[in-house]
């Protein structure tokens, strides 16, 4: 095992999931006021979600697909959202860091695993863009340069628990199963990911479980025990 791959939200960025879902779209539905009946916003935005999870084509990143069924449900020109959209992610979004509670624990781990020369790779659910998981790596106190790749829905053509996104990943940063570590907070979006061999670590802190389908972790514990794991790793060659 050389390399990790890091859930974001409830794992390496501690947050209240629903209070930070309800403080985006209020946002987003502010800024988008002048073009979308803020009331409807949140349906599509949801419904247009949904779909982009559901999509399977290879040819079609995660961006397209959202796009191509948000398109159906508003009237408005989408190149007269895009540059609103994309001024809102680079600077709006930044004012929902206050909805999160960081750990000091996220970046120690992190230097301990570089230290080690692991690579590593934040798999977050890639339903946003660059801009959005990139302001939420900082606010988890890392630096964006020590991942080898970071999921956003302009790279990735598949979401969570889609086995095939696992797959992606494995295929971009040209690694098997074997020598991979999942480590999240979700048992059927991260968890899955043993389905394909890949070791997993559920993180119990801000535990997400379904209850649907029995997926066992090949470790469980606080995000202190994952740091107390780490460092008790091996220290591995510079890989790839």
């Amino acid at each position: 095992m050389n390399t990790i791959l890091f859930d974001l939200d409830g794992t390496l960025l501690p947050l209240n999931m629903e209070k930070f879902i309800q403080g985006y779209f209020m946002h987003l539905a502010k800024k988008l006021s002048g073009h979308i009946n803020p009331e409807e916003l949140s349906n599509h935005v949801w419904n247009s979600t949904k779909y982009m999870v559901k999509n399977l084509d290879a040819n079609k990143t995660n961006k397209e697909a959202f796009f191509e069924d948000f398109q159906t449900r508003v009237e408005n020109d989408l190149n007269t959202i895009y540059p609103i959209l994309d001024d809102f992610y680079k600077n709006d979004f930044t004012s929902l860091k206050n909805l999160t509670n960081p750990t000091f624990l996220s970046a120690k781990i992190i230097n301990i695993l570089k230290e080690k020369s692991y690579d590593l790779v934040i798999a977050t659910n890639p339903m946003f863009p660059k801009d959005a998981v990139c302001h939420r790596v900082e606010w988890a106190g890392l630096n964006v340069d020590d991942f080898k790749l970071i999921t956003t829905y302009d790279n990735m053509h598949y979401c969570k628990p889609n086995l095939e996104y696992y797959k992606e990943i494995l295929s971009i940063i040209d690694k098997k199963s074997s020598e991979v570590m999942m480590v999240g907070n979700d048992v059927q979006e991260d968890i899955i990911a043993a389905k394909l061999g890949i070791k997993t670590f559920l993180i119990n802190d801000l535990k997400i479980d379904r209850k649907e389908g029995s997926i066992t972790p090949d470790y469980e514990g606080s995000l202190e025990e994952f740091y107390d794991f780490a460092l008790n790793l091996p220290v591995r060659g510079h890989m790839g």
